[in-house]
């Protein structure tokens, strides 16, 4: 999600949306939720979309099958009553509720079916959760049977993820959206929605502004506010000055340092652990340097406590493998420490002397880390090793296109869960051939990163179910820790910012910020 994850670049007619942006909004308004946060929305198309953003952006207008409970691990009913799964993991049959799309028109297994089949087919960056989909099938109106190739005991978490929200499939198709790869109806969804949830998509300003509408249709207990406006403010101290002053009710991106600053009676901060990341990515095939043994030596030249400290004053946790902390199979990984002088033996056996090199990352700040002033700290430890890394801050859409043009050997991006399952981690982040970040990082060199254990491991881990997979994600994250590609950075605490009078504000591992459940007293 994603959030931002590494996402794919805004289509030519997202740049040029001509949404219009509605009149100020107050948090005064009492029917009227105001949220401000960096938007970074790559696209608003529930197949595309794959950002912090759009999680509860899609959360609040699709619905999925089944979402996650506030416990951040169980499942429950969405839009499907009931489900069955096989012994052997590779059918899932869902029965639906009889819900009803915000045009009144019920929502039936052929939705679903087609739903399903655009996401895996248009190859967008959140297709990766439809991999090894055989068929959704319709098996009468309110009963959808999925086949997958081989056991996946993950699929049914998958289900929860926003981006398998359910489209209107005939209001889509009408507007020329097709479940295929020739699917080019990206820009309708910019000003568009066509989901069965407590909201709709009043407007859109990319950079500016995004409104919700209450769906006064909507077939489920009916949300709390008519309209919601979550709008751009990018830095924490502007954040938590827009909640002080009323302007908005809750500020998403405040940092612990930021939120010790307020000092109004009205506001309420809660700072909670999370399940998201910072990290640093090598990507060997810009510069073959870059080997295995060289990987492990710059992870040692971190200082991961002095990170913590420097990045969100110690309001955070060291993360092992590119997997958080709470997963399955995270339970007895080690994380890492510094370790100077191995890493400079390391790089001395390995025949690497004066190394320079560049790193390419969004000028942002994600869960109160700002990227500068990580960077800067990574600059600073590999320095220490004799090891000169050169920053280049960049716009998002600038750091979209030189990713994908190999611009430079070392990024830095943050990443946040879109369900509860340690499989989403390993289908981004691992080197398995054909994986998101095994193409970035061996491009048409491959045979740098590919790392075929874990191809074999994952196999086992979605045969299995309870301790057993568990024991087998352990294994699959100490491989992706020696592969040394993906270094978790700092996992940070969150801070949830918002006036006192607004309620059922928290966080969730699938979905970011539920609006649904949040009212005015």
């Amino acid at each position: 999600m994603k959030h931002f994850k590494l996402k794919t670049g805004l289509a030519a007619a997202f740049v040029a949306s001509t949404a219009l942006v509605g009149q100020p909004a107050s948090a005064q308004d009492s029917d009227t939720l105001v949220i401000a946060r960096t938007l970074a929305v790559n696209s608003l198309d529930p197949s595309r979309a794959f950002c912090d953003t759009c999680q509860f952006y899609l959360t609040a207008v699709y619905e999925t099958l089944v979402t996650l409970a506030p416990d951040n691990q169980s499942l429950v009913p969405n839009l499907a009553e009931s489900w069955e799964v096989n012994d052997d993991f590779t059918e899932f049959t869902f029965k639906l509720k009889d819900a009803t799309f915000a045009d009144g028109s019920p929502v039936e297994a052929s939705d679903v079916a087609w739903t399903f089949n655009r996401l895996k087919n248009v190859q967008a960056s959140p297709s990766f959760l439809m991999e090894g989909l055989v068929s959704a099938e319709a098996v009468d109106a309110k009963t959808i049977k999925f086949t997958v190739e081989a056991p996946n005991s993950e699929f049914l978490n998958k289900v929860s993820a926003p981006y398998t929200g359910i489209i209107n499939a005939e209001a889509a198709m009408a507007a020329g959206a097709t479940d295929t790869a020739e699917d080019n109806a990206e820009s309708w969804f910019l000003s568009n929605s066509a989901g069965s949830g407590p909201f709709t998509l009043e407007s859109f300003s990319p950079d500016a502004e995004l409104r919700l509408a209450k769906n006064d249709a909507y077939w489920g207990e009916a949300p709390g506010f008519n309209e919601v406006v979550v709008t751009e403010i990018k830095d924490a101290v502007s954040q938590a000055q827009a909640l002080e002053t009323g302007q908005v009710d809750i500020a998403m991106q405040i940092d612990p340092d930021t939120a010790n600053s307020i000092r109004s009676p009205e506001i309420v901060t809660e700072v909670i652990p999370s399940y998201n990341f910072t990290y640093v990515g090598f990507i060997p095939a810009v510069d073959e340097v870059l080997t295995k043994e060289v990987r492990q030596a710059l992870a040692l030249a971190i200082d991961y406590e002095g990170m913590i400290d420097f990045t969100v004053g110690g309001n955070g946790v060291k993360q092992a493998a590119p997997i958080p902390n709470g997963f399955p199979g995270t339970a007895d990984l080690t994380p890492r420490s510094q370790d100077v002088e191995k890493a400079k033996q390391m790089l001395a056996d390995a025949g690497v002397s004066d190394l320079k090199m560049v790193a390419g990352y969004p000028n942002d700040n994600a869960y109160g880390v700002d990227f500068n002033i990580m960077m800067q700290k990574v600059q600073q430890d590999f320095s220490n090793v004799g090891v000169e890394l050169e920053l280049k801050p960049l716009t998002w859409a600038v750091w979209r296109d030189e990713l994908g043009s190999g611009e430079w050997p070392v990024t830095a991006i943050y990443y946040a869960p879109d369900y509860y399952g340690s499989g989403q981690y390993v289908a981004y982040f691992s080197m398995i051939e054909g994986y998101p970040w095994a193409g970035r990082a061996g491009r048409d060199k491959p045979e740098l990163v590919v790392n075929p254990k874990e191809a074999e491991l994952y196999a086992k881990a979605l045969a299995a179910s309870g301790e057993e997979a568990d024991a087998v994600y352990a294994e699959l994250g100490q491989e992706m820790m020696d592969d040394a590609i993906i270094i978790p950075l700092v996992s940070p605490n969150l801070v949830l910012a918002y006036r006192d009078d607004i309620e059922g504000v928290r966080y969730s591992a699938c979905c970011n910020l539920p609006l649904s459940e949040i009212t005015r007293k």
